[in-house]
């Protein structure tokens, strides 16, 4: 989801504006110093060097010691995404329990310490011996990298977690784990400590002997992760995924940090059926969802296909073994492939295209299409330990000549439909290539390049993009008292008259009519859709600042639905901030406090002992050019808050839910907020 991720700015003058002659001679004698530095390291001759790399300067690193040591290359990162891929390990674990049958449920808790329980009702991990470790095969899946039972296909015909790593990486990373297996009328127990044994394997109690699992309990390592708060609307979204992805899997959550608990649970018998209806909520559809399921030659796939009318943008996830492959593959390309072919040769045979038409690109067929593709394989090739992208290239020509196959029934036996798609990329064809010449109105001859920038731009000097800075500012007046306030050596301003076009209900074509979306292209240098460049930005640094009400709020959303559609790339380089400007002017005899909501004046007011006076600004105009300066724009002071695109289905249903063309979904959102709000105030 499009998610606001608090950054207070609090930059070294010399570093982040260094601009001027003085300045850039500063750095550059820094520079010249750490270069001389440096090079003291090489002023030891070839011998000596020689001489001092022996045998003792190899290290190893044993056990689990290599995941503590550089938790990056297992997990990505140690910030909130890393965090959260621990529990999408264990929970994966379980799930490939489920894709041999025999796991028909499983629950994650969120307990008050922000530990986490994964508890399934599969055949529970093997409690015998390891007979080439000597210790329990338990013991070897958590403690030992590259052990498992997933590397044959005797134990899982498919899994997700080929690499062998998960179960051992999140045990490296826990300050502790608690592991519970129910098997052989038993209950097993064993614990750890940073991926060291705490307590060997035990028998706890007996128990009936039908009963059968496992539960995995975990905490994160504080001294590991930058933070260890779980964000439950996260995790809650990833197993809402996986519930759609296996038929009839029951998965619950509890969140036992909220007083009550909450708990959910999700289960759908029509697997990606429903998880395309999920998607499509808020929107318009062309027809029910096409569904197939077909194998061969070992691999298995789902597809499920539908067209939403009112849509100018296209929904694409992709799956393999259940992982869901955030760049795609091969899978994903033969999909591609399948439909563009599929769709020309029915507009061809059936004379919707003239013998002259060129042939429609994918790009226009895919228009509006909102489509889930998942498949299972014995042997899945990833491309790096997160798994974002599949590389085998067997699966291309298997999907593309199943789903051909079945798509070129389908649109024979519902001609209405397939007319109604090929129309519709038709249309695309024809908005596409008048958005073409218009969009070389809002190219720049450079990246750096002002002779073609917008006129109202009050562009900064520095040519530098990651010392430049835009602020899209709502309005001509505090548009002005921007540009008086402003640092001009590295903040631009571009003020913006009104509220921009909802992107969210129009084709590229009216898009690039929009003057100040035209004006907002061109300033950014980077092109838009197909054709953006992220290395062509000419600011790293784009800024959002609106008013505190609710048309400054419309304003923000109606911007933020124009990057995630049209400039998707700018929000995952964390370019997109949101200026946070105060709402509460404070004064007590000369010291001056500003406040940015409610509770912050109350604490304010609090610590200070009352205030002489308390204004409340309704807007950025109020403000003069200083105190715009001092409390919003000043790089030493503000508070900015990053734009982070953590999880796309989420931010998906976000923006059709608050910018498409159903009144409903909105209304309902509006509505359960509003009620939230009034509990909140209580």
């Amino acid at each position: 989801m499009l998610k606001n991720a608090e950054e207070r700015t609090l930059a070294d003058p010399n570093e982040t504006v260094a601009i001027d002659h003085e300045e850039n001679t500063t750095i550059n004698s820094r520079k010249t110093e750490i270069v001389a530095e440096t090079s003291q390291d090489h002023d030891l001759t070839d011998a000596q060097q020689i001489a001092e790399y022996t045998g003792e300067s190899i290290e190893i690193l044993e056990g689990l010691d290599p995941v503590r040591m550089r938790p990056g290359m297992y997990i990505g990162s140690t910030s909130s995404r890393g965090l959260h891929h621990l529990v999408t390990e264990i929970v994966d674990n379980a799930v490939d329990e489920a894709l041999v049958g025999v796991c028909t449920h499983i629950t994650v808790e969120i307990h008050e310490d922000n530990s986490i329980s994964v508890h399934d009702n599969g055949r529970g991990l093997p409690v015998d011996m390891h007979t080439e470790r000597n210790i329990p095969a338990v013991e070897v899946v958590f403690t030992i990298l590259h052990a498992g039972g997933k590397f044959n296909n005797d134990a899982y015909k498919v899994a997700g977690g080929l690499h062998g790593v998960g179960a051992s990486v999140v045990n490296a990373l826990s300050e502790w784990l608690r592991v519970q297996i129910k098997r052989n009328g038993h209950l097993y127990q064993m614990s750890f400590k940073r991926g060291v044994r705490d307590e060997a394997l035990h028998i706890v109690e007996d128990i009936d002997p039908s009963e059968h699992g496992s539960s995995i309990t975990f905490k994160p390592d504080e001294t590991v992760f930058e933070e260890t708060v779980f964000d439950a609307d996260l995790i809650m979204t990833r197993l809402r995924e996986q519930a759609f992805l296996n038929k009839g899997l029951r998965i619950d959550m509890i969140d036992w940090r909220k007083a009550p608990e909450e708990r959910f649970s999700f289960q759908y018998e029509g697997g990606i059926v429903e998880f395309v209806h999920f998607l499509n909520n808020g929107k318009q559809t062309l027809h029910q969802p096409f569904y197939i399921e077909r194998a061969r030659d070992e691999v298995e796939m789902e597809l499920a296909i539908q067209y939403a009318t009112s849509s100018y943008s296209e929904l694409l996830f992709s799956y393999a073994n259940n992982i869901h492959t955030q760049e795609g593959g091969t899978h994903e390309l033969g999909l591609k492939n399948a439909l563009t072919r599929t769709v020309n040769d029915y507009a061809r045979r059936f004379k919707l295209l003239k013998d002259k038409d060129a042939n429609l690109s994918g790009e226009d067929i895919r228009e509006g299409l909102t489509a889930i593709i998942l498949v299972r394989l014995k042997n899945p090739q990833f491309e790096g330990q997160t798994k974002t992208k599949l590389g085998n290239p067997e699966i291309r020509s298997i999907v593309e000549t199943l789903t051909s196959e079945a798509l070129s029934t389908y649109l024979e036996e519902n001609p209405a439909i397939a007319k109604t798609i090929v129309d519709k990329a038709q249309t695309a064809a024809r908005a596409r290539e008048a958005a073409r010449r218009a969009r070389e109105l809002t190219r720049s001859k450079g990246a750096l390049d002002i002779s073609m920038l917008p006129g109202k731009l009050y562009d900064c000097s520095t040519r530098d993009p990651e010392l430049s800075e835009v602020y899209l500012v709502e309005g001509e007046s505090a548009g002005g008292t921007a540009k008086q306030g402003r640092d001009r050596r590295f903040q631009a301003i571009l003020p913006l008259r009104g509220k921009i076009l909802n992107v969210e209900k129009a084709n590229l074509h009216k898009v690039l009519q929009h003057e100040e979306i035209r004006a907002l292209i061109t300033a950014m240098g980077t092109g838009i859709s197909g054709d953006f460049l992220i290395d062509k930005a000419r600011y790293h640094k784009v800024v959002i600042m609106t008013d505190a009400d609710v048309d400054g709020s419309h304003i923000r959303t109606l911007l933020l639905t124009f990057f995630y559609r049209y400039m998707t790339p700018l929000i995952k380089a964390g370019y997109v901030f949101i200026a946070q400007p105060p709402l509460f002017r404070i004064t007590k005899g000369r010291q001056v406090y500003h406040a940015y909501d409610d509770a912050e004046r109350d604490r304010v007011l609090a610590q200070i002992g009352g205030a002489t006076s308390i204004n409340r600004y309704k807007g950025l105009g109020e403000m003069n050019a200083d105190q715009l300066w001092d409390t919003t724009m000043n790089p030493e002071t503000r508070t900015l808050l990053r734009v982070t695109l953590e999880d796309a289905m989420v931010a998906e249903e976000m923006f059709t839910t608050l910018m498409g063309d159903r009144v409903e979904p909105r209304r309902n959102f509006i509505l359960r907020h509003a009620r939230e709000v009034r509990n909140l105030d209580v």
